[in-house]
This record gives structure tokens, C-alpha cells and sequence, in this order.
């Protein structure tokens, strides 16, 4: 049934399991790659995707109304059909983007005005809004219109900030269950995911965890955090807030992280996550592996027939030595960039592939010491 969680194992605050959606079933713990104007940086294609494992791709709502438009998307039959993608998408708001444009933006009751990035022409984006642009991408999961104050914002702010972002919440709601009744919808199945926020101040975040379950959506995301404050910190407010959210709905910890992270996280109850740290640090060398992140530019690599990691399955270390990507780095072509971007997500569908497995198996948290470990070590 679109929407169904299904818990399959727990170890302690863990969870493995299964959601479905119009789209496909989603295996959890999951990692979604960030592909924020429908198509991941570094020229990887659809095929690329499906080849290294990838359950979902999350696309950007405000990025992608800006360019092409969403209205483009849609008469091009939505998101999917748009990138020739036929497994789940999940759309973030766009929220985080437009509040990240801080001198740029007028925060009001019924929603943001702000210049877009492109062309500096006045943008005015509030629930109802995000929504509508959201079902015109007709993306599997949407997500709820939100601001998200600063970590260490003051707390009178981030109390006013978080009311505001329950009002919106509800409003996005009422508007998604109109959209998904009208004739020209695309994905009637559309489903909305609640935003969790509060910086952190963790009782400002447990009433909130509250105050929204009571909506009874298909998902929530905790919003805000690796934004400023420190792993603890992060660490910290999950175990305090993540008890409080549906234990029958999944929870999605939004733009984290680092391998560390999303296995911190997943030992505190997360079951989904993005970031664009693979494609990132991909475009500029910085490589992940089982025994810690490298350098490609280093020259020690000049003559290294090696590839990134030994024994690694992907499609780059099938074929290409260290010293080889090195070259195309260092010569700017293109192509360097592509193949370390593949290595890397595949590394973190890989991780996420392990997780479950040590999940149905009952020894995540002997998993996670060990390939903790061995990410600390130096070739």
C-alpha cells in the first residue's frame, strides 16, 4: 500500500525496513543521492544510477521552478519521465534554499518573497506554492514547506520560527489533498513528509516532534541540524527528539552527512538520508574508501596503477588506475570528475547496502565499529 512502513528488524533504536510507494518500495536505511536540478553534478547519467545501486534521487523545488520552470516539467509529463527515471523521487521543499538567501528574503505569514539567484527577479514562495510546484514535478515524496532558523539562532526566535512552520505544515497538508484530487495531477499518490525543527533547543523540539505526529503524515524529517553545531550537538538532539516522531512512520534526517554521520544516525533511529558530500568532495579529489578518504591529487598517486580501492566494485575501480583519474583531474577533462562522482556514490549505496544487511543479520552495531575503524586508517 502507497505509504506503508513496514518495520522488518530492530536492533535497539535501529530499524530495517521496507516503504512503498507508487514508485517502488524503498529498502531502509536508505541514501538518497542529490541530484538538486534533476541530474547529480558530474555528468552521471540515469544509467549511472540504476548501476550503482540507487533507491532514490531528490531533486530541488526551488531550483528547479526557477530553471526550467515546473510548469516545463510538467507538460513534460513530470520528473520522472523528464530525467527517464522510474524509481522514487523525493522533492525537497525548496525552503532551506530560499531561507539560505538571507539578505534576500521577506519572511510573512503566508510565505517568503525573495530574489531568485539566477536573475535577482522577485520570487514569492509560501506552502501552497511549494506545493503546487512539488505536484507539477509530481515527485514520489514532497516535502513540507519550512523555514529552518539558524542552529545557533535565540531561543524567542526559534520558537516563533517553529509555530510558524506547524501553521505552514498544516497548510501544505489541505493543499496536497486538494492537489491529489484534481484531474490534471500527475502523481495522485503524492506524499507529503513533515518538517521536525527546533535548532537546538531539544524540549522546543520534542513538542514539535509532538504537535506533528498528531497529522499523521506518511513521513517526518528533522530539519536544521548540521548546520552550524557539532556532531554531539546533532547526535544529542536525535536521541532526544527521534523518540517522539511516529515509530510506524519513517524518519528522514535531512543534508547529513559523512559516513560517520549517517551511521551515528541510523544506530539513533534515522531511516533516511541525503547529502551532496559524495558528488562534492568527488568534483575536488577527496575520495572515500574503507580505509579512510584520500586525495587523488596527492602526488604520490601520479604513477599508481592501482584503482581508488582495491576490490571495490564499482564501475570506475573495474577499469581505471588512480594515476590515470589523476591525469583527467589535473588536465580538467571531464571525465575525472564523472568517475571519482561514481566511485563515491557508489561507496555510500555500498555503506547503506552493508547497513541493512548487518541489520537483518542483528550485528549493525559490531558493523559500525569495524567500518568505522577501518575509515580511520591511511593507506
Amino acid at each position: 500500500m502507497n505509504g506503508e512502513f513496514k518495520i522488518l528488524t530492530k536492533e535497539g533504536a535501529a530499524k530495517r525496513g521496507t516503504f512503498e510507494t507508487v514508485h517502488g518500495t524503498i529498502q531502509t536505511p536508505v541514501f538518497m543521492n542529490v541530484g538538486t536540478v534533476a541530474a547529480i553534478k558530474g555528468a552521471v547519467s540515469t544509467e549511472d544510477l540504476e548501476r550503482i545501486g540507487t533507491q532514490v534521487q531528490l531533486s530541488n523545488t526551488y531550483h528547479l521552478h526557477v530553471r526550467p520552470g515546473d510548469e516545463i516539467v510538467k507538460k513534460m509529463g513530470g520528473l520522472h519521465k523528464f530525467m527517464s527515471w522510474n524509481k522514487p523521487i523525493l522533492t525537497d521543499s525548496g525552503g532551506f534554499q530560499v531561507f539560505s538567501l538571507a539578505g534576500l528574503r521577506k519572511i510573512k505569514e503566508e510565505g517568503v518573497t525573495f530574489q531568485s539567484h539566477i536573475d535577482g527577479h522577485k520570487i514569492f514562495m509560501g506552502p501552497e506554492e511549494s506545493m503546487q510546484i512539488q505536484s507539477n514535478l509530481a515527485s514520489t515524496i514532497a516535502m513540507a514547506f519550512d523555514e529552518c532558523p539558524p542552529s545557533k539562532a535565540e531561543r524567542s526566535y526559534v520558537e516563533q520560527s517553529v509555530a510558524r512552520t506547524t501553521r505552514w505544515l498544516e497548510r501544505c497538508k489541505v493543499k496536497m489533498d486538494e492537489l491529489n484530487q484534481r484531474d490534471d495531477t500527475i502523481n495522485k499518490d503524492q506524499l507529503l513528509f513533515g518538517i521536525n525543527q527546533g535548532a537546538v533547543y531539544a524540549d522546543i523540539r520534542i513538542e514539535h516532534a509532538k504537535r506533528i505526529s498528531e497529522l499523521d503524515l506518511p513521513g517526518y524529517a528533522i530539519g536544521g541540524l548540521a548546520v552550524g553545531e557539532t556532531h554531539a550537538e546533532m547526535y544529542d538532539m536525535l536521541e532526544k527528539t527521534v523518540p517522539y516522531l511516529p515509530d510506524n512512520k519513517p524518519v528522514y534526517l535531512m543534508g547529513v552527512g559523512t559516513p560517520a554521520n549517517i551511521l551515528e544516525g541510523i544506530e539513533r533511529g534515522i531511516d533516511f538520508f541525503d547529502c551532496v558530500y559524495p558528488s562534492r568532495n568527488a568534483r575536488h579529489a577527496h575520495l572515500y574508501t574503507n580505509f579512510g578518504k584520500i586525495n587523488l591529487l596527492n602526488a604520490r598517486y601520479e604513477t599508481d596503477e592501482n584503482p581508488i580501492e582495491p576490490g571495490c566494485a564499482c564501475p570506475t575501480c573495474q577499469r581505471y588506475s588512480r594515476s590515470y583519474i589523476r591525469h583527467l583531474l589535473k588536465a580538467k577533462e571531464m571525465l575525472g570528475m564523472r568517475l571519482c562522482v561514481l566511485h563515491n556514490l557508489y561507496f555510500y549505496n555500498k555503506m547503506m547496502e552493508e547497513a541493512r544487511k548487518a541489520l537483518d543479520a542483528g550485528c549493525f552495531s559490531d558493523y559500525k565499529k569495524k567500518k568505522l575503524a577501518g575509515m580511520e586508517e591511511q593507506e
